[in-house]
């Protein structure tokens, strides 16, 4: 039998075109199948594939050592020098994966770097900081060559999955929920002003798991609005398209911080000094000393004299975004209601009284029967372990002890068998015990295997959960010989990173391992699921 000679390789991409072989080959792949050529194109293995999708010279190992919530922006940025641009971006993030722009810190930055997602100001946790760098980043992918990533391999932007497109699963897409009461969680005499907060969901048909996240749309302090309106000197009832000036700064816009665009806006209709410091502070720089106290009305008392038109001042504002809490209840305990704990956020800068937006809306003006647009955000990588035997640890100061409140219902919900001990501190025993009955009452029946308190104020020397924990070091360790799971909530700039380093030295203590090896120690926990992390 005469065999047939194969037939001869089309070349449709020609060897000068700015593609690496790989890219070469799967793009005459592509197009040879587009036009049903008869040729001896093979197809990419998985493995070329993902080299294509690389990009050429793109020389990523997919690792991610910035991702981590207690790090600063510039030191992530330093690790990721030499990265390609999206890993770059992502860097830029908070590196919470909170959700609460819409994806993880990767996808969004995935999103952003292949152009499928053109707001810069999503991350609420990164502030300033992100939305900056992001755009000097975004400005740099604008000044890339359009051939040094071709359009046939693109990295596109992640498909929503079924579950986040589904009403109430993400900020894009929310549902009604009902406010139903309020308590304060501090006794008189406490220095803080923390609430715990119950809504009803069972007009929505949204469910949760614990760990999960709620997001809130709140609104603007009227008063604040008000003195925008007055330092502007502007008619409430101007119209901005089918709304008043009014309603628009009440519920659409941020009024905190003053965004860069604003200063850039005045920059642009004053003049002299006055428009060198606009110019200045849109750039990030600090003339006066006082960049990071200017919310929107300060930037006005800062610049009094300028006259805006209401409608380019609503378009240099950010919009108001939503925020999210550690959901503090449990699905399993109590369907269809859900409950958070928040502190209202208080303080002054040069005598006037400023408040966190959503924290003060829900402690003061929200009322029980308003309704609110609500959105459960999934938890990524923080949650109760898939087997219920498995022991459970729990780092929770402050209203870090959220979640932890929602795992021990869930546990007693579904009879799980696993051991629960909770560290849990604040100020002062007396006034600041959150959830102390209920605490009490889970220890008594033997639910809370173990309860380790820790106050700061009460004695002669501060002492925090990581003081605790160090005390009670042996016991800790032998839990963690047990294959007990850690899970630590709340601060991230201090007490995130002393709970690790104290749990760092408890591991080379009485694990009998030295620094170094404590530290892969504790990695390894990360990597293994059993270390994890809700700080902001």
């Amino acid at each position: 039998m005469n065999q047939m000679s194969p037939p001869p390789v089309v070349e449709l991409i020609p060897d000068t075109a700015p593609f690496s072989p790989e890219q070469r080959s799967w793009l005459n792949g592509f197009f040879a199948g587009i036009v049903s050529l008869d040729s001896a194109v093979t197809p990419l293995s998985s493995e070329q594939g993902a080299a294509v999708m690389k990009g050429p010279g793109d020389g990523d190992d997919g690792e991610a050592p910035w991702h981590d919530q207690t790090m600063p922006i510039d030191e992530r940025m330093k690790l990721a020098e030499g990265r390609p641009l999206r890993r770059r971006m992502m860097a830029a993030m908070a590196q919470q994966d909170c959700g609460q722009c819409g994806y993880n810190c990767h996808d969004y930055s995935e999103a952003i770097a292949s152009r499928a997602e053109a707001r810069l100001n999503l991350c609420v946790p990164g502030g300033k900081d992100t939305a900056r760098m992001l755009k000097n980043l975004y400005e740099e992918l604008g000044k890339a060559p359009a051939a040094a990533t071709p359009p046939a391999v693109q990295q596109a932007a992640p498909a929503p999955t079924a579950s986040a497109s589904s009403p109430g699963r993400s900020r894009d897409n929310p549902v009604d929920a009902v406010f139903l009461s309020r308590r304060r969680l501090n006794k008189p005499g406490s220095e803080k002003d923390t609430w715990h907060l119950e809504f009803d969901l069972s007009g929505s048909d949204l469910d949760y798991v614990v760990g999960d996240s709620f997001g809130i749309f709140p609104v603007n302090d009227p008063a604040l609005a008000d003195a925008v309106l007055a330092r502007l000197k502007a008619e409430a009832d101007h119209m901005i398209g089918a709304r008043s000036l009014r309603d628009v700064l009440i519920s659409d816009v941020s009024l905190a911080p003053a965004p860069d665009s604003l200063f850039q806006l005045i920059s642009y209709i004053t003049g002299g000094e006055r428009r060198q410091k606009a110019k200045a502070l849109s750039s990030g720089d600090d003339p006066d000393g006082d960049a990071t106290t200017l919310d929107v009305l300060a930037a006005l008392e800062k610049f009094p004299d300028v006259r805006f038109d209401p409608e380019a001042f609503i378009e240099a504002l950010e919009p108001l975004q939503p925020r999210l809490y550690s959901i503090s209840s449990s699905f399993n305990a109590t369907p269809g209601k859900i409950s958070l704990s928040v502190d209202a956020v208080r303080y002054a800068v040069k005598n006037r009284k400023r408040t966190g937006v959503a924290s003060t809306f829900l402690a003061d003006r929200v009322k029980p029967g308003d309704v609110l647009k609500v959105y459960v955000q999934k938890a990524h990588a923080f949650g109760l372990p898939q087997d219920s035997n498995v022991p459970i640890i729990m780092v929770g100061p402050g209203t870090g002890v959220a979640p932890f409140r929602a795992f021990l219902h869930d546990r007693q919900a579904t009879k799980a068998k696993g051991r629960n001990w909770l560290f849990f501190g604040h100020q002062r025993s007396d006034f600041d015990f959150f959830y102390s009955d209920e605490l009490n009452a889970m220890k008594a029946s033997g639910l809370l295997t173990r309860l380790s308190l820790a106050w700061s104020r009460d004695g002669a020397e501060k002492f925090y959960v990581q003081d605790r924990m160090r005390e009670v070091g042996r016991e800790l360790w032998a839990w963690l010989a047990d294959g007990a799971h850690v899970y630590v909530c709340g601060d991230a700039k201090r007490m995130a990173k002393d709970v690790e380093r104290a749990l760092v030295d408890i591991v080379a203590q009485f694990g009998a391992r030295s620094t170094d090896d404590a530290v892969s120690f504790v990695a390894d926990l990360k990597k293994k699921g059993r270390y994890q992390q809700d700080v902001y």
